[in-house]
Order: structure tokens, then sequence, then C-alpha cells
């Protein structure tokens, strides 16, 4: 196959969490441009709607569901519906993710259980579903949105987000033993830990301009990431471009993880 041709998702559905703005609807988009159709959900859906109007325009058809992920049964009725609706789920990004921020020596348990609930135990119950739909059907992929703050610590003053980042380092060990565990299965399983993107979870410190500015000083690029900085790894991961590829955190961050 040529290199263009590693890439092409045609004839391939994608559903993607937490799709209707920000990381996931770069990868949302990405995705269909590499000509898959795409599932999108989120408890937003008129984000959702958004998107899936701007990649009906591309060619490619799309389905918006309501799904709130802090919720069992939201998660296993969004496998349901998004096998139902386009009859095949060949790649799944689990972008949905929550935080809440307290310190440390202070932090509630609800906020401890709502983001674990999010991030990590509804993530898995949706991919448990979805990749024994996978399986039926001979294999495909699953990507977790990790974080580089499930790599590192930080200080209370930068990060009083302990459980988003415990959440993360559990994403990461999920990533490497799902991978190991579905491989048998045809289902590769890999993981994409971002840095700072230029989303709404940056509007902290973009109204302040000294503070932004040494924000961004600590990337050794001296940016935040943009939609084309993770199309191309998700695109990647989604398609036979990484076939050998599985349990692996690919991290996008400008440098920041090592370098910061």
């Amino acid at each position: 196959m040529d290199a263009p041709g590693l890439f092409d998702l045609s004839g391939r559905t994608a559903l993607v969490t937490g799709g209707g703005r920000g990381i996931g609807r770069h990868i949302a988009l990405g995705l269909a441009e590499a000509g898959a159709d795409v599932i999108l959900a989120s408890r937003k859906v008129k984000n959702c709607r958004e998107t899936a109007e701007r990649i009906e325009s591309l060619g490619r058809r799309a389905w918006a569901f309501a799904a709130d992920l802090s919720r069992e049964a939201d998660a296993l009725d969004l496998a349901e519906q998004a096998i139902d609706a386009a009859g095949r789920v060949d790649v799944l990004v689990n972008n949905a993710g929550v935080i809440w921020g307290a310190p440390t020596l202070e932090y509630p348990m609800d906020g401890w259980d709502r983001v674990f609930d999010v991030n990590v135990r509804n993530l898995f119950l949706l991919s448990q579903r979805l990749a024994r739909h996978m399986a039926e059907r001979g294999g495909g992929s699953i990507v977790h949105i990790s974080s580089i703050s499930g790599s590192r610590g930080s200080s209370e003053e930068k990060e009083p987000a302990i459980a988003y980042a415990a959440a993360k380092g559990a994403v990461d060990a999920l990533t490497r033993d799902m991978a190991v565990k579905l491989a048998p299965r045809g289902i590769r399983v890999n993981a994409i830990a971002p840095g700072a993107f230029d989303t709404s979870m940056m509007d902290y410190v973009r109204k302040d301009e000294d503070a932004l500015r040494r924000f961004l000083d600590q990337i050794p690029m001296k940016r935040a990431g943009g939609e084309d900085d993770v199309k191309g790894v998700a695109v990647f991961l989604a398609s036979a471009a990484s076939a050998y590829v599985t349990g692996h955190v690919l991290v996008v961050d400008g440098g920041w993880l090592v370098g910061g």
C-alpha cells in the first residue's frame, strides 16, 4: 500500500466522545477529512450537531448523540446507539473528560469520583462494549485521550487537580494493559497525551498577556497546540499507518513534558 493509502479511512466509522468542541472536534474533523464517517457524542449535543454539519459538508455521514459519560447508563446506551445508527464502529476515540480543581488537602471525594467516573470507569465501559463489537468484525482501533498530567507531578499553584492527574495516569496504564489483552482480537489500543492546546481550557490565562507568556515559556516550542497538531496524530492511530503500533501513549505537547 502506498503512503497516502495507509492513512485513508474511507469506509470506516469512528465514534468520538466529547466531539463537539476543542480537541475532540479537531479529531472528529481530521478523521472525516481522512474519509471516515463520524459519530459524535457529548453532554452538549448542540455542539456535536454543529460539528456533524461540518463533517457532512465534507461528503461524509455524521451523527450527533447526547451522552453524559459520568453516567454508566449513558455510556452503554451510546455504544448501542452508535452501532444501530451506523451499523459499525471501527474506531473509538475516548476524548470526553472532566477536571475538578480543589486544594489537595481539602479535595472532595465527590469531585474525585466524578473525575474517575468520566475519565476512567465509563471510558472503560464504553471501550469494553465496543471492543466486543470490533472483535466480532475482526478488529478495530481504540484511542484514549490522556494528558501529560498523567506522567508528571505539578505544584498546587499550577495544577490543583490531583484527581485529574491520577485518572490520566490510570488511562495510560489501561491503554497498555488493554493493548496486550485485545491484540489477539485484532484491536489496537493507544493513547494521545496532549499538553497545552488552544481551547477553552486555556481561558484562565488567555486574557492576561503576562500570564499567557509565562505559561507558554514553559513549553520548548513556545506555543500552544492547534487543530492541525492533533488531527494528524489521531488519523495515524486510527488508520493502517499505525498497524504495528499498540499500547503506546503518544505525547503531543511541544516538548513540555521533557523540557518544561
